[in-house]
């Protein structure tokens, strides 16, 4: 098999983004945007020595799942991998994909519990953040980037963005265009204005906007402040935040606040959360009440429960959960996340729980041998890259009743999970789709103590 050759293919099974598998001469063949059960001609693009790479030429049969991208810019941008498929279908993708992923690790066949998906996967997310710079023309751009790669796909309408947020980043960016406020050039790292940020209280309406600057001030600061404010009441904070690194870190460490207190508010189920613009809040509020709904319902609380909350950022599902525990220990690297998980737990009157800033590998056993306290329950909440093995090996010391391990990444998930086995067994496990029409997972798994 050569770069460039064509073939008609069999789409026989899809890969953990979507994208359709085929095999041609006992090689594995990925190719965006088929659907198994199709009959496509594709042309081959790469070829290592395990697998090829190609792209649709012609369908020419075509799947009952297949349905036309309702998305202008869907073809180009890369954020979602799925728009061309049945939303059920994509689940069922998503479902198999954590199967397979799982098998492998494991080396043997689980059961998913159940599949959460959505009622309405459109305009779902609370976060949207545009870049904004210049195009091929040397003229302002403002959208998001192509995938694997930094050019701007103009952007006025996203699918799964929210529509107010898209609004008044349409507003903030004619503004910028009629009042010739000049743009971050990546060639040469200059120029004002770099992202807009845009933070919304689903439950709320609150709305905080962050301007992202590669300059301490930028042209008619105060004039955009004014407009944004006279034309959205719904905007209660306009936050400055400067980054003037050459980096692919959208946030800098400063922030100046134009308008309002710096944060604003929003609930999950009857928790009130304060959001601030470095913190870290879930972008799908709506799958986030039903993701920590699962977790504590796998927990089985009871009220007598010490439980310990690993990787818990500003303490969502620690708080979520102690109306039904006895006492509550959050840990997290990020001090400003602790920060703002102790005054999340103040706001919700939440007097069981205390909250420490540090590494979980390095803290968990020290703080255990010094209060000689064992956990009945412990949630794990890690980023995408999993446990340190070192905190695994101490939860296997701990030994507390249940592990319930929420996951952003089933790669990760199964490697842990092997490890834990050890001394846990798989009870159930569940998907929440967090991210509809994306290749991204979130499960949550309930492990209980060997006897």
């Amino acid at each position: 098999m050569n770069k460039n050759e064509e073939f008609i293919v069999d789409i026989i099974d899809s890969g953990f983004t979507g994208e359709g598998i085929a095999k041609r001469d006992g090689m594995t063949v990925f190719i965006p945007n088929a659907i198994k059960g199709e009959k496509v001609k594709i042309k081959i693009l790469k070829v290592t020595t395990s697998h090829a790479f190609g792209k649709i030429l012609e369908i020419l049969k075509q799947s009952e799942n297949r349905k036309n991208p309702d998305c202008e810019t869907y073809a180009k941008c890369g954020g979602c991998s799925m728009r061309h498929i049945d939303y059920l279908k994509t689940l069922e993708i998503k479902k198999n994909s954590v199967i397979s992923t799982l098998k492998k690790a494991l080396g043997k066949a689980i059961e998913i519990n159940e599949v959460i998906g959505m009622d309405n996967p459109y305009n779902y997310r609370n976060k949207l953040q545009y870049p904004i710079g210049i195009d091929e023309k040397e003229k302002p751009t403002m959208g998001v980037f192509a995938e694997r790669t930094h050019r701007i796909i103009s952007t006025q309408n996203c699918k799964i963005q929210d529509l107010l947020s898209q609004k008044i980043a349409n507003s903030i960016f004619q503004f910028i265009l009629d009042n010739n406020i000049s743009v971050y050039n990546e060639k040469n790292l200059s120029g004002a204005l770099r992202h807009i940020i845009i933070r919304i209280g689903k439950k709320t309406n609150e709305v905080m906007i962050t301007l992202v600057t590669n300059e301490k001030n930028f042209e008619k600061e105060q004039e955009l402040v004014n407009n944004i404010i006279s034309n959205f009441s719904e905007v209660k904070t306009i936050v400055k935040n400067i980054n003037n690194k050459n980096t692919n870190v959208i946030l800098g460490k400063e922030n100046v606040i134009l308008y309002g207190n710096g944060f604003i508010y929003d609930y999950l189920d009857d928790f009130k959360f304060k959001i601030s613009p470095m913190s870290f809040y879930q972008v799908n509020p709506v799958q986030t009440e039903k993701l920590y709904g699962k977790a504590v319902e796998f927990a089985n609380l009871t009220g007598k429960e010490t439980v310990f909350d690993l990787y818990c950022g500003i303490g969502t599902i620690g708080i979520f959960a102690s109306k039904k525990i006895k006492k509550l220990y959050g840990i997290e690297t990020v001090p400003e996340a602790i920060k703002d998980a102790k005054e999340n737990a103040k706001i919700n009157n939440v007097q069981n729980a205390e909250f420490f800033a540090d590494n979980v590998e390095k803290f968990l056993p020290k703080f255990i041998n010094q209060n000689n306290i064992k956990p009945d329950v412990i949630f794990i909440d890690p980023p995408r890259k999993g446990c340190d093995k070192i905190a695994l090996e101490t939860l296997l010391k701990i030994e507390a009743s249940k592990i319930v391990y929420v996951s952003c990444n089933p790669a990760t998930l199964g490697r842990d999970l092997k490890i834990l086995e050890k001394k846990y067994n798989m009870e159930k496990i569940a998907i929440c789709d967090m991210f509809p029409f994306t290749s991204h997972i979130e499960c949550v798994c309930l492990l209980s103590l060997k006897k």
